[in-house]
C-alpha cells in the first residue's frame, strides 16, 4: 500500500506507540485521525503533529462513538488500534483480584469492537493493525492476565483474517518499550527498564518509533495478513 493520500484512523493515537504510528503515517503522506480519551494527550500530540493530523475524543469501549467515527470517515484505508482499554492487572495469579483479571480484557473488547464496527467502512484494499505483547507467548510470573489478553488478541487476528479478506489484518507484538505506560521518572525509570531487559538479548528497552515502524510495515506490505510481527529485543528467545 502506498500510504500517500490514504486516510488512517489511529485509536490510542496520541501517546506512546500510537502517537509514534500517527506521526509516521503522517510523514508517509497519510491523512490521520488520531483518537484518544485524554484531552491532555491530544494537546501534547498536537504540538508534535503537522497539518495532516486531526484529533478526536473517543473511548474504544464506546461502541456508538466508534460507529459514528467510522461512518463519518467511510471509505478510509487504515485502522490502527493501539489503545490499552485501561488498567491491566498484574501480580501473583493465586492472589489476583478476579475483577482485575477480567478488567484486563477491556483491551481485547476495544480491539474487537473497532474491527467489527470499522471494517465495513474501510476500502476493500484497507489494512488493520493491532498490538499485543511478548508475554502472549512467554509470560513471566505475575503476568498471567497480560499474557492471556495478548494470546486472545493474536488468536483473534488469525481467526478473523479470512472473514475480513480482501482487507488485511495483522498484529505487532512489542517487547519492553519505553513509553508513558511506565510511570516512574529519572533514575528510577532507567533502573526499572534496565531490570526489565536485563535477561534479553538486546539489553535495553525498545522505542515507540521502533514498534511503530513495524506497524507501518504491516500496513504497507500487501502480502501480509493474519500475521504476528515481533519487535521485542529477543524477549521470546532463551
Amino acid at each position: 500500500m502506498d500510504l500517500n493520500g490514504k486516510k488512517a484512523i489511529v485509536l490510542g493515537g496520541t501517546s506512546g506507540i500510537g502517537l509514534a504510528t500517527t506521526l509516521q503515517l503522517a510523514a508517509a503522506g497519510a491523512t490521520v485521525i488520531a483518537g484518544s480519551r485524554s484531552r491532555a494527550n491530544m494537546d501534547k500530540a498536537a504540538a508534535l503533529a503537522g497539518a495532516g493530523v486531526s484529533f478526536t475524543t473517543i473511548d474504544v469501549l464506546d461502541r456508538e462513538g466508534l460507529a459514528a467515527l467510522f461512518a463519518q470517515h467511510d471509505g478510509f484505508h487504515v485502522l490502527v488500534n493501539a489503545a490499552t482499554g485501561g488498567a491491566r492487572a498484574s501480580g501473583p495469579f493465586l492472589r489476583m483480584d478476579l475483577d482485575g483479571f477480567q478488567g484486563s480484557f477491556r483491551k481485547l473488547w476495544g480491539y474487537v469492537g473497532s474491527v467489527r464496527l470499522g471494517a465495513g467502512h474501510m476500502a476493500e484494499t484497507g489494512a488493520i493493525a493491532l498490538v499485543s505483547g511478548f508475554p502472549a507467548r512467554k509470560a513471566n510470573p505475575g503476568a498471567a492476565a497480560l499474557s492471556t489478553v495478548g494470546n486472545a488478541v493474536e488468536g483473534f487476528v488469525r481467526a478473523v483474517a479470512p472473514e475480513l479478506a480482501p482487507r488485511r489484518i495483522n498484529v505487532v507484538s512489542p517487547g519492553v518499550i519505553d513509553t508513558p505506560m511506565f510511570k516512574a521518572e529519572g533514575e528510577a525509570r532507567q533502573e526499572l527498564l534496565r531490570g526489565a531487559t536485563r535477561n534479553m538479548l538486546v539489553k535495553r528497552a525498545g522505542t515507540a518509533d521502533e514498534v511503530a515502524s513495524a506497524i507501518v510495515f504491516t500496513l504497507r506490505n500487501d502480502y501480509m495478513t493474519g500475521a504476528t510481527v515481533d519487535v521485542d529485543g529477543g524477549a521470546l528467545l532463551p
